[in-house]
């Protein structure tokens, strides 16, 4: 799945748009590498989001292509 659909789908980011100028703009890296919008997420991938004044960190746990809002929060754990 592209890194910009699972920050969509699991509504780290809540736009795709948005989510893709953050990989552009090299706030987002998978496994220390930045990312860019295309890139492949895999499950056991670590993502960091580097966003207004804090950063994120999580592990890829699940990928799935619908989620209802209170499932999202299954398909990364907080590191």
């Amino acid at each position: 799945m592209r890194i910009d659909k699972f920050l969509k789908i699991s509504r780290l980011i809540k736009r795709r748009t948005v989510a893709k100028e953050a990989c552009e703009g090299g706030r987002i890296k998978i496994n220390d590498k930045t990312a860019k919008p295309g890139d492949d997420v895999k499950i056991g991938d670590i993502i960091e989001i580097s966003l207004g004044q804090g950063d994120f960190k999580c592990r890829v746990v699940d990928l799935r292509e619908h989620v209802g809002k209170n499932e999202a929060q299954s398909l990364y754990e907080s590191l």
